[in-house]
């Protein structure tokens, strides 16, 4: 698909599933806005997430869609926007019905998307998006994402994630740098995701009592690591869940010794500031695509194999076999090496 840069004036990406989802979005903006500089570019996210990409240079908008009340009626006030704003292209990178349904009725003259998508037929140009069963090697998520775009550009993948955290977002969490730290992100949203606070506890008990431990997550995450600190009776650990934004937990991130983290979107605000991290997989694999992405990164994952593992793409609320073997099993000693 030929598309010369004089006809593209406007051009929307659309990805209103997950925060870590958008920030896996990120390369996309960067190489739209490469190949197409004079072009406006906008960004469709869910109601709650838009914050995440404050401050990026090559965003003209940001849309937001409000999904969590009255989700239908502004969905058609949405898509009448949409309309109105005459994009030249629409970047598809979800794979549900309803931002289908967006991209289908964008009016648009190049649309493009996964073909997992329901409406994808009525794409101008759609590419599959490969997850291979098991433990066979997946492209990474960001590579199927600009694998999206490849009609319109090139077959280049060199367009790292990024943040844009802002001075003030550095100056904030300045306060927290004097010392030597590390950034614990212990939640998830699915529990097989999670490494069990437990694990957290044994892992903490054996840092040494001066280096300084912040525990980073949303506003309900706050309790389990008020237990977590609790139990461990380590002197100098801050619960900052819920006191920082999405940009100053990246700011936050960028300068820890080290950050320890679940296949979860924290581990994509560290890979977007280049940021050193670990990252612990339970019940999912990095096989995926979806692994860390920092010069500085590792899995951290069982050595027990298990024909169990993984488990479902996505984890689950409980362990379906009742007995969690995929993280519990994990070696503490593997956290604490990542320490220098």
């Amino acid at each position: 698909m030929l598309v010369k840069h004089k006809t593209i004036h406007k051009i929307l990406i659309i990805q209103t599933a997950s925060i870590g989802d958008v920030v896996l979005a990120t390369p996309v903006i960067q190489k739209m806005a490469v190949f197409f500089p004079e072009s406006e570019i906008d960004f469709l996210v869910k109601k709650g997430i838009e914050s995440i990409l404050y401050n990026n240079p090559n965003l003209h908008k940001i849309l937001v869609w409000n999904k969590s009340a009255e989700k239908y009626k502004n969905l058609r006030i949405l898509i009448s926007h949409i309309r109105n704003r005459k994009y030249d292209v629409v970047v598809n990178l979800q794979r549900f019905a309803s931002s289908g349904i967006i991209t289908t009725l964008s009016g648009a003259s190049v649309r493009l998307g996964f073909n997992k998508n329901p409406f994808s037929i009525f794409y101008t140009k759609s590419v599959k998006h490969k997850i291979s069963a098991k433990n066979k090697q997946s492209p990474h998520e960001v590579h199927r994402n600009l694998n999206v775009i490849k009609s319109i550009t090139d077959s280049s993948n060199n367009y790292p994630l990024k943040l844009y955290p802002s001075q003030t977002d550095f100056a904030k969490t300045s306060q927290f740098k004097t010392k030597k730290y590390i950034c614990i992100a212990p939640t998830s949203l699915w529990y097989t995701k999670q490494f069990p606070p437990e694990k957290w506890i044994e892992f903490i008990k054996k840092l040494d009592q001066d280096l300084v431990v912040y525990f980073l997550g949303a506003k309900n995450d706050f309790q389990i690591c008020e237990q977590i600190i609790k139990e461990t009776g380590h002197i100098i650990s801050m619960n900052l869940c819920g006191k920082l934004s999405f940009l100053e937990s990246a700011a936050l991130m960028k300068d820890a010794n080290m950050n320890f983290v679940n296949d979860s979107a924290p581990q994509h605000f560290a890979s977007a500031m280049n940021a050193p991290v670990t990252s612990i997989f339970c019940s999912t694999v990095a096989a995926f695509g979806f692994g860390p992405l920092s010069e500085n990164s590792i899995v951290v994952e069982t050595n027990i194999q298990l024909d169990c593992r993984p488990c479902g793409l996505h984890g689950f609320n409980k362990c379906p076999k009742g007995h969690f073997k995929c993280a519990l099993t994990i070696n503490n000693e593997r956290l604490i090496a990542r320490i220098t």
